[in-house]
């Protein structure tokens, strides 16, 4: 069974990112991928970081062994004005390769409207660098996210080829963490020559 960590990235409390995290959790759960134990959810909503560095980093003690424990981690990121929120970039600088290294992360980015590619591409571009999160080649992109995902049975057809599209990346994930433990054992994390990454 993998452990997997879902990151709400939405610092509003009961966010339509949280709503996306808890069904994407519930469908590892379904499909076998992760356990109710193994399987958990960050929601920077819920128990917010303070802004780093804080004398006081409030959550992240439970945070860094979850992600620690991970074999593999999903972040659900919100577009806010045409950006990744700053919630989800204020834990970026928070987790690192103790954290993170070397595992699969699947993105999915989340808009009320017709957006939320922005995110996805600007963490891709920047949020991996010293943390060394391996990004998937795939991602997920919830569109009108209100109207999508709120029950067990689809609301439209747009609704069902997104829950079909979950399950298929998913279900990728998961290769990609199985086949990514091993090489994350035999990478020497400790040379500090190279703490962060160029």
């Amino acid at each position: 069974m993998l452990n997997i960590a879902l990151v709400a990235g939405s610092g509003r409390n009961d966010s339509q990112s949280g709503k996306v995290a808890r069904f994407l959790r519930q469908r590892l759960i379904q499909l076998q991928h992760g356990g109710e134990e193994t399987t958990s959810l960050i929601d920077l909503g819920l128990a917010p970081l303070p802004l780093w560095p804080a004398e006081d980093p409030g959550p992240w003690s439970l945070y860094k062994q979850q992600l620690h424990a991970a074999d593999a981690v999903v972040i659900v990121a919100p577009e806010w004005n045409g950006m990744a929120c700053p919630a989800i970039k204020n834990f970026f600088v928070y987790a690192g390769k103790a954290e993170l290294a070397h595992k699969p992360g699947l993105l999915a980015g989340v808009s009320a409207g017709v957006g939320g590619a922005y995110p996805i591409s600007e963490l891709r571009a920047s949020s991996y660098k010293n943390c060394r999160l391996c990004y998937l080649p795939e991602h997920l992109i919830v569109r009108h996210v209100e109207s999508v995902l709120n029950g067990p049975q689809p609301a439209s057809e747009d609704d069902q080829r997104l829950r079909a599209r979950i399950d298929y990346a998913l279900e990728i994930l998961a290769k990609y963490a199985r086949a990514l433990k091993p090489v994350r054992e035999s990478i020497d994390l400790g040379n500090p020559a190279f703490a962060n990454g160029m």
